[in-house]
């Protein structure tokens, strides 16, 4: 049986420039192909209400939604580390996000994951001291599509930019011990990716970060829109596992992501 991934695996690796993987599961049959394709991360993400329950956004995602594919995806007793989302409106302040992540780490998860900037730095520290690890998320943040006015690349302007960094640090700083940058320009993705000490996984953002994350469904050629930064694996795949397998490998190799999956 492989041994367990753990955040010191990931760390490690990241000191050692070498690539990790993190793809989406939400049961534990995926979850455990997703494992056994040698993915160091699962992320039980909360793009679960669109590509399961057929909503446009994440928005409609419940705690109790999370709760029950963490313990479905934990069952499968992947030797991947597993990252779960907190769901939107779940984590406003640090008593909302003690209660609420509490419930997903009891349901299986060794993570957290949740989205926003500098604001989330307290809420961070708090988690971390009581012993609660955290995945943050910027970029493109699937659940302020309202606010952002669409699924839009974030970071072009020398403004948005700076802020994206800034926030990057603080939240390292406070605690951190994971960063998913999206659908940002590859050589802000990279200079961020340099600059922190915590491993950074990116989703169109280039090949410049520490790992690279896509929604299975995608990856697999299931969903009806694939976004610019989607490749799908199961073209000349003879199965899903070796599709799996293939993404895996790419990302490794460094064939994955090319220059057309990437913003600048």
């Amino acid at each position: 049986m492989a041994k367990k991934v753990t955040i010191s695996t990931l760390d490690k690796m990241k000191a050692a420039g070498e690539k990790f993987v993190c793809i989406t599961a939400y049961d534990a049959t995926f979850a455990r192909l997703v494992s056994e394709a040698g993915a160091e991360t699962i992320l039980v993400g909360d793009s679960l209400g669109m590509v399961l329950q057929g909503h446009d956004s994440t928005i409609p995602v419940t705690i109790q939604d999370m709760e029950y594919h963490t313990r479905s995806v934990n069952r499968a007793a992947p030797h991947s580390l597993v990252i779960a989302d907190l769901p939107f409106m779940t984590y406003s302040d640090s008593t909302q996000a003690m209660t609420n992540a509490t419930r997903l780490m009891q349901a299986g998860a060794q993570m957290v994951k949740m989205e926003g900037g500098v604001w989330l730095s307290d809420t961070i520290s708090a988690l971390v001291e009581r012993g609660i690890p955290v995945c943050a998320h910027l970029g493109l943040t699937p659940q302020s599509v309202n606010a952002f006015g669409g699924y839009r690349v974030q970071g072009r302007t020398p403004k948005e930019a700076k802020s994206i960094l800034a926030d990057a640090v603080e939240i390292q700083d406070a605690g951190a011990s994971l960063l998913v940058l999206e659908c940002i320009p590859a050589e802000l993705a990279s200079d961020i990716s340099a600059k922190l000490d915590i491993p950074v996984i990116g989703i169109g953002a280039g090949a410049g970060t520490d790992a690279q994350v896509l929604v299975m469904h995608d990856l697999l050629g299931l969903s009806d829109h694939q976004p610019r930064f989607v490749e799908n694996f199961m073209a000349g795949a003879g199965n899903v596992q070796d599709a799996l397998k293939a993404f895996v490998t790419s990302v490794k190799d460094g064939s994955y992501p090319r220059e057309e999956h990437s913003y600048t």
